[in-house]
């Protein structure tokens, strides 16, 4: 690979001025160059735009009025020039600041999707430890018949390859354009790092019930209704599971 290819991080956010520094450091601070970086704001009140401006090396900040978070993402999709989109919204971090670098050493064939691993943070920026769901060896669009098994913001798209986010969903828009862009793509690459940092008490956990009846929706339509309802009778079984394992006493 001659020339490394250019990476635009897109990062929405609304009312997040507590949190969005840490991640715009995060995509600043990278050792790899090649990097575009757009935000989009919902049009914050709360001191989000002041924090933003305090910070040189941002590619271009939209703020204006949007319908929901996939709108937003959306937006930034249509301004990235970058050979990929890598989505890191406010609260989220880039894991380290030799991630990229690591992530596209050695590569001769640019593959079409880049995954890794995540690790989940809170809003104190405490470590609480790797996702519960683990990415597996080798990805593909059937793989997520079991789940999100790979974190949003540790999924790497070749622009080219990557689909507009359907506003139909107004929770699970992320699972849905994942298969999509798995289903339109041909290398995908396990990275064997993990890529991010992902905060705790995001959109969807804030409306657990609603965001599962869009993800089931979604696996209905991918995968088929029968398949899609025993997949989900023995994931109630697993996440119960794992909750009275893990539950504080």
């Amino acid at each position: 690979m001659s020339t490394p290819p250019k990476i635009s991080v897109i990062t929405v956010v609304f009312n997040d001025a507590i949190h969005i520094g840490k991640t715009i450091e995060s995509v600043l601070n990278q050792s790899y160059s090649p990097v575009e970086y757009i935000i989009v704001d919902g049009k914050s009140t709360d001191g989000t735009l002041k924090a933003i401006a305090a910070y040189q090396g941002i590619h271009k900040v939209i703020s204006e009025p949007d319908q929901g978070l996939y709108d937003a993402m959306n937006k930034g999709l249509k301004e990235a020039t970058g050979e990929y989109v890598w989505f890191l919204n406010s609260g989220d971090q880039i894991y380290g600041p030799d991630t990229m670098e690591r992530m596209m050493e050695g590569l001769e064939v640019l593959p079409d999707i880049i995954y890794g691993g995540t690790l989940i943070i809170d809003e104190a920026q405490n470590e609480i430890g790797d996702r519960r769901l683990k990415p597996p060896d080798q990805l593909s669009w059937k793989s997520f018949r079991k789940g999100m098994l790979v974190c949003h913001q540790s999924f790497i798209v070749k622009r080219a390859l990557a689909p507009d986010y359907n506003l139909e969903y107004r929770l699970s828009a992320d699972i849905d354009w994942s298969i999509r862009a798995a289903k339109n793509s041909g290398h995908i690459r396990n990275s064997g790092l993990v890529l991010s940092r992902f905060m705790e008490g995001g959109l969807t956990d804030q409306n657990i019930k609603a965001g599962l009846k869009e993800r089931f929706r979604i696996m209905t339509q991918y995968y088929g209704l029968i398949p899609t309802v025993l997949r989900h009778i023995l994931f109630g079984i697993r996440l119960t599971r794992f909750y009275v394992k893990h539950r504080r006493i």
